[in-house]
């Protein structure tokens, strides 16, 4: 029967499916799946807005708060109780809501003769303008438009959707039409409300927190100021609430951040709907920030708290003295976590780092065996390179001695010039240390990196008898007799039979990272049909 490579090769690939599962799999005994959790279950990282949002959510419930959220979407009529005559100044930072009109459409003969020869078919116009007026009415949504349309007509929706298109051009011409209703720029114009449905419905102290967003309609984005932020705000409800309650708030608060000092200053700003002279300022001490640049001491403002003016809270009927502390999310984490640039906080992906654990795992063998025969021969190869590491060539020692693709075959590693059967960088290992890719032997000098970076389990020669078996089974597929496998000097990560997951390089790159695995391997691996 004739040889056929193609068909070996294929049913190569179907035996050894059910025993190798991933290239992640053993090496020179070490597997990175023993080592390390398996690609896929590695936790991934969290944004810092939002990683600061779960430590002032944690931070509130310890305190008492009860969190709740604020109405989001307010009329403007709150910000004129709230606000007063300074009303028209806040609300020139609010964003207004608007939507869509629902048009009067008639249906004129012309048009239904243009619905006639798109559809080509006959139709009860009085159907048709039925589903129009209960559209109008607003009993119809405008994403069932279309399908009603299309039951009337008896015809698909794309054929609706091209009666709408072209018979009925006011769908078209609609222009958004402004409403009173604004996106909420302050916290405090949802705790107005909030509160009014709680105050002597609940037993006092009410104690409440909402972590949510506000809009603000700035003249552009610059690096301390979005047109979208998160507010981490909270109010105390009770008969005797004072100033001091505030200060109480904010530092057992700011303390679960490892702020460690705290000062007050009475804040110029006077919004109106907190009585006079009780609009307080936080500033807070954090170790870390002692020799940054951008804060002066290791001092920096971070809250604001004030008590709630009892002329607004008649507004909403509020009987009761309300202490409120509001806080910037943003504001915090460009602390925590040292931005200067709000924008590159938020938008950026800086926070996106690859820990050395998470880039050790995106290394990967480019070329496996095919066959689990193979993975035993390549552990063979591996042990008999290990054993006669320091032996002088010329030199041949046999490594595997029996069955691949039902052809009796010998394996062997050998040395032909005058050295030693491995070069010096046979054992040299790969580790990752601070974002760097290296290609080490395992001794003292190095000893720091492998203490304080992450080895990836694979040696040099690990990589290189995969890539060898593989090359053989190949050869012994397509009809050879014979053939070799030699590594030389290694210049990069392919030379060894090792890749980076698609983008990680460029990833490194941006980074100032770099990859060197340099060496000489000087290994050889060959086989004879017997």
């Amino acid at each position: 029967m004739k040889f056929n490579a193609e068909e070996w090769l294929e049913r190569a690939r179907k035996d050894f499916e059910s025993a190798w599962l991933d290239s992640e799999i053993i090496l020179s005994e070490r597997p990175l799946s023993e080592r390390y959790p398996l690609r896929g279950y590695e936790e991934g990282k969290a944004h810092p807005v939002f990683d600061t949002i779960q430590k002032l959510r944690e931070a509130y419930l310890r305190l008492g708060f009860s969190e709740v959220i604020n109405p989001l979407i307010v009329d403007e009529v709150h910000v004129r109780k709230q606000f007063s005559k300074e009303a028209l100044a806040v609300l020139d930072r609010c964003y207004y809501l608007a939507g869509l009109p629902r048009p009067n459409v008639g249906i004129s003969e012309e048009r239904i003769r243009k619905i006639e020869k798109i559809t080509e078919k006959n139709f009860d116009p009085d159907e048709l303008r039925k589903i129009l007026h209960i559209y109008k009415k607003g009993k119809i949504d405008g994403d069932d438009l279309s399908a009603e349309i299309a039951r009337v007509l008896g015809v698909e929706d794309q054929i609706a959707l091209k009666v709408i298109d072209e018979v009925f051009p006011e769908f078209k011409t609609l222009m958004p039409e402004p409403t009173t209703l604004t996106l909420r720029s302050h916290m405090t114009t949802g705790w107005f409300i909030t509160l009014s449905k709680l105050s002597g419905k609940y037993p006092l102290p009410v104690k409440l927190f909402s972590i949510d967003r506000c809009f603000r309609r700035e003249q552009s984005e610059d690096p301390t100021r979005l047109y979208t932020y998160f507010s981490a705000s909270c109010v105390i409800m009770a008969e005797d609430v004072s100033v001091d309650d505030g200060k109480a708030v904010a530092e057992a608060l700011l303390r679960h951040f490892g702020f460690e000092k705290f000062r007050f200053r009475k804040d110029d700003k006077r919004s109106k709907y907190y009585i006079p002279g009780t609009q307080t300022e936080v500033f807070a001490y954090h170790p870390h920030l002692e020799n940054n640049r951008k804060y002066a001491d290791g001092w920096i403002e971070i809250a604001t708290f004030g008590i709630y003016s009892p002329t607004a809270l008649a507004e909403y009927d509020i009987e009761y003295p309300v202490m409120n502390l509001g806080l910037g999310v943003e504001r915090l984490a460009m602390v925590l976590h040292d931005y200067s640039d709000v924008r590159e906080m938020v938008y950026g992906f800086k926070h996106i780092e690859l820990s050395d654990l998470d880039i050790a795992r995106k290394i990967k063998l480019k070329d496996i065996p095919l066959t689990p025969k193979g993975i035993e021969i390549a552990s063979r190869i591996i042990q008999t390179f290990e054993e006669n590491a320091t032996a002088q060539g010329p030199c041949e020692f046999t490594a595997y001695r029996g069955k691949l693709f039902e052809k009796d075959v010998e394996i062997f590693v050998f040395e032909r010039e005058n050295a030693k059967l491995c070069g010096p960088a046979y054992a040299n290992e790969i580790v990752v240390h601070d974002g760097n890719i290296y290609g080490i032997p395992k001794n003292e000098k190095f000893r720091n990196l492998f203490d304080e970076g992450v080895s990836t389990g694979i040696r040099y020669v690990d990589s290189f008898a995969y890539c060898a078996v593989r090359r053989i089974e190949e050869m012994v597929a397509e009809g050879r007799e014979s053939g070799e496998v030699r590594s030389r000097v290694v210049e990069n990560l392919s030379d060894i039979n090792l890749k980076l997951e698609e983008g990680l390089m460029n990833y490194l790159i941006s980074r100032g990272k770099s990859v060197d695995v340099r060496g000489p391997l000087f290994l050889g691996v060959g086989f004879r049909l017997l």
